[in-house]
């Protein structure tokens, strides 16, 4: 047929060869969570008796219900710090990003230079600095010194993220919001957050993924009463050497929220980091 893209056998082969090098990548990649579904579903008994990767021969949940009750205050610990952390984050980048985008001022390339930095400073660089504040604030061992410490760590990384998206809304629609007598924050309301609302979700996103899965901060600021799910299933890999079903059945339990989040919100996700790089361009 006319226009019908001929391949040649040895561009089939070629693209077959790439075909099979993704799917053992992929293989490779979902070997470790298919051991531990196959693994949590076991009793403890034939966990030692059979392979890693091999089905049960009589699923259960027993794993999941111990891990779950293990798991449960540390769990809701860990909701309320990552929504927390998450829209104060969320929620202060983008007014910075708003500000940094849309209004011009004395010394703001500067100054969003010095904002944006902190993205490159490791953890471990502010750990001791951080520990100090949040102990003087009376806020250690408490899920509002998580919060807060996340709230600042992210307002850099979301700050780059929405002035990418900002700088790209037409101005013509802020102007005429002016005209209409709009002020800073009535435009920001009305008019800068229903036109990037996928800029929102990708923000959402990424920071809700990145404050769940994180354990260096969780471990250095909080004791017994915040203890958030990551160091609960920390102090559960050597309390429990010899339940590996239950520790994987908690390492499932920890993974669900953000597997679930990624699966609802992927297609909008996609659609924030494209406009993001062509916003950058």
């Amino acid at each position: 047929m006319p226009g019908q893209l001929h391949l040649t056998s040895k561009q089939k082969l070629l693209h077959a060869f790439y075909y099979l090098v993704l799917l053992l990548f992929a293989a490779f990649y979902l070997l470790p969570f298919w051991g531990a579904i196959t693994t949590s579903l076991k009793s403890s008994a034939e966990v030692f008796t059979t392979s890693p990767l091999s089905l049960p021969d009589r699923p259960t949940l027993e794993a999941y219900v111990a891990a779950l009750n293990h798991l449960k205050k540390p769990l809701i610990n860990s909701i309320v710090v990552t929504i927390g952390g998450t829209f104060f984050s969320v929620l202060l980048g983008s007014m910075c990003g708003y500000v940094f985008a849309q209004y011009r001022f004395k010394f703001d390339n500067i100054i969003f230079v010095l904002v944006v930095s902190a993205i490159f400073l490791p953890y471990q660089a502010i750990l001791v600095p951080l520990f100090q504040t949040i102990r003087r604030l009376g806020l250690y061992d408490s899920v509002w010194g998580l919060i807060l410490a996340h709230t600042v760590y992210g307002i850099p990384m979301m700050t780059l993220m929405f002035r990418s998206f900002y700088g790209d809304v037409p101005k013509c629609l802020v102007q005429q919001a002016m005209l209409d007598g709009y002020g800073p924050w009535t435009i920001y309301r009305r008019v800068i957050l229903p036109s990037t609302k996928i800029a929102t979700v990708t923000g959402v996103v990424f920071q809700f993924a990145s404050i769940w899965n994180e354990l260096l901060f969780a471990l250095v600021l909080t004791g017994y009463d915040a203890m958030p799910a990551t160091v609960s299933l920390n102090q559960m890999m050597g309390t429990l050497a010899a339940e590996w079903n239950v520790q994987m059945a908690g390492s499932i339990w920890l993974a669900m929220p953000v597997l679930v989040l990624y699966i609802v919100m992927g297609k909008y996700l996609i659609r924030g980091y494209m406009a993001g790089s062509v916003a950058a361009t």
